[in-house]
């Protein structure tokens, strides 16, 4: 059945509960990835249809196997990654008998899912999973759990196979936009004085960057991205803007705060982006594109909603802009560009690099020596935005990172699915000490499977952003946060069999990476990293986006 939805992978655990799915996938030629924990799975299949553009999948056993999911699903679910996971369960009759590993995962996922489903009988399972793969895949996309009890895995049945697509009746989403609303959004766009279009995850999820890059290029538009829409327009286009948000440019903010009108499309607006709500682009006329209606008006008053999927739309508004005269267009945009340049000197990204290693500089390095090519995936923390701020990304699906839910630990088990979908690429994850402590164990999966990730960790032997906060909100009482018993990340890697690595001292780093990069398999580098090094700029939670920290 899920060979017929073209999966080619599977990431998981196996179990008591689900020995016979394992039994009949060992006689397929589907290639099963054994992670070292069921969180790892989850994160691995998300990396891998971030990368390839498919549903991730992933099989786990029954209780803890179950519950282990459950951060890698919720993760899958706040970023709209497409994830079908089954789970193993007790036999139907001892459910709600409180049996060896049973827990109510239908229970506990239905907050954190798009959907899920417990099949009661193997003659509903074909349809089931035709289901699953369709919600998973359609609309704004997203985790659907199925739970298997053991009863209805070891029963038989038939399967026919159908090309028909599934039928919801409570399901339907909406692609094409409104013609009549596209028009309204078109004259905007050509009349205004001084537009920005912000783009999220959405313009990724549904492959719009082309269309994205046309658009704004065609009406010298400057475009800002939230954490997840990175890569969705070229970052060293001289129309970008970079992130938005609380550790957003300088230029970003400032042009969020000045423009008469904002085209956001594909995001959520959520807080880290928004800081104080009623100040966030209060001057401007706010156009909000999304294929999932309930995120539209949700967190800022909006002007003119438009419901469609991102492709689609912006397809449609290129078309219309064909039959626009738009050779006034560079002379209107004119002083809006000059001012956006001006605090783009204004306040560049910047660091001072001296005796002791910047992990602003590790970044550079890195985006310097892969060319700007490499597949970056990243823990959660300063880590995470330093990655953000540093690594110019060009294209979408090029960084991988746990945006909505901040999953510490989600890093290396993604790079290992992306390295999967994308085995001739480079696939790196810039790591933390203390996240990348999380999920360390996937290090054996890397090595097990012969995939080269390379494992840049900023080592400041700290809970960074969680210092951060203490030193600039809690006059430095850093309780909890210091992070000085650690293990000799080098040793470790050897130990699972994998190359370690150490840089010290800034004329080390560039030699490092080389090495790294010229090794044929798994690579962990140490990198000893200034240790209390800030992230910058900065918003204070619930301010608004133009009061940022900048030094």
């Amino acid at each position: 059945m899920v060979a017929a939805e073209g999966v080619d992978t599977i990431f998981g655990f196996p179990g008591g509960a689900v020995i016979d799915l394992y039994d009949e996938l060992a006689r397929t030629d589907i290639r099963h990835i054994l992670a070292r924990h069921e969180q790892g799975a989850v994160h691995a299949a998300d990396g891998y249809a971030r990368v390839s553009g498919k549903v991730g999948v992933c099989l786990v056993t029954s209780g803890p196997g179950a519950t282990n999911t459950v951060t890698g699903i919720a993760s899958a679910y706040c970023d709209s990654i497409p994830l079908v996971v089954f789970t193993g369960q007790v036999p139907s009759h001892l459910i709600g008998n409180d049996a060896f590993q049973e827990v109510d995962i239908v229970g506990i996922t239905r907050p954190c899912t798009k959907h899920n489903y417990l099949v009661s009988r193997v003659e509903d399972l074909a349809q089931t999973v035709r289901e699953a793969f369709y919600l998973a895949r359609s609309g704004r996309p997203g985790p659907v759990l199925v739970d298997l009890p053991k009863d209805v895995v070891k029963a038989v049945t038939t399967f026919k196979e159908t090309s028909e697509k599934p039928f919801i009746r409570s399901y339907n989403p909406t692609y094409e936009p409104n013609v009549k609303q596209l028009k309204k959004v078109v004259r905007a766009l050509v009349d205004a004085k001084r537009p920005m279009i912000f783009a999220g995850g959405g313009i990724i999820l549904s492959k719009a960057s082309a269309d994205l890059t046309k658009l704004a290029r065609r009406l010298s538009i400057p475009v800002t991205t939230s954490l997840m829409g990175l890569g969705a327009f070229p970052g060293t286009d001289p129309l970008s803007l970079g992130m938005l948000g609380m550790h957003g440019t300088y230029r970003a903010n400032m042009s969020t705060a000045h423009c008469d009108l904002m085209l956001g499309i594909g995001v959520r607006f959520d807080d880290r982006v928004t800081g104080k709500t009623d100040t966030f682009a209060a001057q401007a006329k706010i156009i909000h594109v999304d294929i999932d209606p309930t995120s539209i008006r949700k967190n800022v008053p909006v002007w003119l909603p438009v419901v469609g999927d991102c492709r689609v739309t912006l397809e449609k508004l290129n078309a219309l802009l064909d039959e626009e005269d738009l050779s006034e267009v560079p002379a209107r945009r004119e002083k809006w560009l000059a001012q956006v340049d001006e605090w783009r000197r204004a306040m560049r990204l910047a660091y001072n690099q001296k005796d002791i290693i910047k992990p602003q500089y590790v970044v550079e390095r890195l985006h310097a020596l892969t060319h700007g090519d490499a597949i970056i995936s990243t823990e959660v923390g300063q880590n995470q935005m330093w990655a953000a701020q540093y690594y110019k990304f060009q294209r979408p699906n090029q960084f991988l990172t746990s945006g909505g839910l901040g999953v510490m630990g989600y890093g290396l088990p993604a790079a290992i699915g992306a390295q999967v979908a994308a085995p001739d690429r480079l696939v790196v994850d810039i790591a933390g000490d203390g996240s990348i402590q999380m999920n360390i164990q996937e290090l054996a999966t890397a090595v097990q499977y012969r995939l080269p990730v390379k494992v840049a960790i900023l080592n400041n032997g700290y809970l960074g952003m969680v210092r951060q906060w203490q030193e600039l909100f809690y006059d430095k009482r850093y309780c909890e946060t210091c992070m000085e018993h650690a293990p000799d990340f080098v040793k470790l890697a050897e130990a699972y069999g994998a190359l370690g690595l150490r840089a010290t001292r800034p004329e080390e780093v560039d030699g490092v990476i080389q090495k790294a990069l010229a090794h044929p398999g798994p690579v962990m580098m140490d990198f000893r990293v200034e240790r209390e090094e800030s992230v910058y700029p900065m918003v204070p939670a619930g301010a608004p986006i133009t009061e940022m920290l900048l030094v």
